[in-house]
């Protein structure tokens, strides 16, 4: 809704312009890469996925993504200033919504509602989604660069704020009715790089992304039998239903999120140099994290009412 001081017409033509902008993006992304001769002139990829994020984009469509999270979402948000205001820091989320992550979407709006579109903020993505004209330029544009421990370091080194999902399509892809479970698969990676580069892991538990659809198994056996690990970085193969085509592989071919509610809470910071000691042990520090996101997560789900609708 139109926060205070701002009219409702502000507000709307804001959302609009917004929502123009974005469409526009999408339409030259996928102009730009059907056009193999390039005729029309429509703008490449970047090279260099860090020189994608765009903050002057990011102010002008805030508006349409704020109303998105506020009035299709109901999103709820606490706990942003748990968030250093600069420097490198780690934040560790649980991973929600198949492709279409919506906990996601609402976090980086209410992150760059807080801080500015100029607080260098980076979140990784799968491979496969820098394939998808459209869809790629709207979150590269963001600050969504491919998930690699190269571009993870490279962010800290450039004291950004960067949000990572250990969990990845494993996590993604859970059914439904493990919505309040936090699953990161025993990877450890994030462990490893908060400790090599000294910086706080900051917690980010979300709820509601796993009920825009549902997702009925992740389809593992299946995935290793095609060997999609090797072939596309996939451990899953997932069935989900959902509009507009009801069932769908993988959220191919494509699929709206259901108006679920989303509520994510920013945790307070682990300093894990210090609670792990001088000779730390990366599998206890998977676990002080896991556990305290566990405990938030399910406290989460039972102050509500019920699901989907909050």
């Amino acid at each position: 809704m139109a926060s205070s001081g701002v009219s409702i017409g502000t507000y709307v033509l804001g959302t609009a312009r917004g929502a123009m902008r974005m469409v526009e993006a999408a339409a030259e992304d996928t102009l730009g890469a059907v056009d193999v001769l390039n005729l029309t002139g429509a703008n490449g990829q970047p090279s260099d996925p860090f020189d994608a994020r765009d903050p002057d984009y990011i102010r002008t469509t805030l508006p349409a993504l704020r109303s998105l999270s506020d009035v299709y979402f109901r999103a709820e948000v606490s706990g942003l200033d748990r968030i250093p205001d600069s420097g490198p820091v780690l934040l560790v989320g649980n991973h929600s919504g198949g492709t279409m992550i919506a906990d996601t979407f609402v976090f980086a709006q209410a992150f760059y509602d807080h801080f500015g579109p100029d607080r260098l903020f980076h979140q990784l993505a799968h491979d496969l989604v820098f394939k998808v004209p459209g869809l790629r330029t709207l979150v590269q544009r963001y600050g969504t660069v491919p998930a690699s421990p190269d571009n993870m370091r490279r962010a800290l080194d450039e004291e950004a704020a960067l949000l990572v999902y250990p969990g990845g399509d494993v996590e993604s892809f859970r059914p439904s009715w493990e919505t309040s479970e936090v699953t990161f698969d025993g990877r450890t990676g994030f462990v490893k790089l908060a400790l090599e580069h000294g910086v706080p892991v900051v917690p980010i538990v979300a709820l509601g992304g796993q009920e825009t659809a549902l997702f009925l198994g992740r389809g593992r056996g299946l995935a290793k039998a095609l060997r999609l690990d090797r072939l596309a970085r996939l451990k899953v193969l997932p069935t989900v239903l959902g509009p507009p085509f009801g069932v769908t592989v993988l959220d191919f071919p494509g699929r709206i999120p259901l108006p679920a509610k989303i509520r994510v809470r920013v945790m307070p910071p682990i300093d894990l140099r210090k609670e792990l000691g001088t000779r730390p042990d990366v599998e206890e520090g998977y676990k002080i994290v896991t556990s305290r996101m566990q405990r938030t997560l399910t406290r989460l789900a039972n102050q509500r009412a019920v699901p989907v609708v909050g």
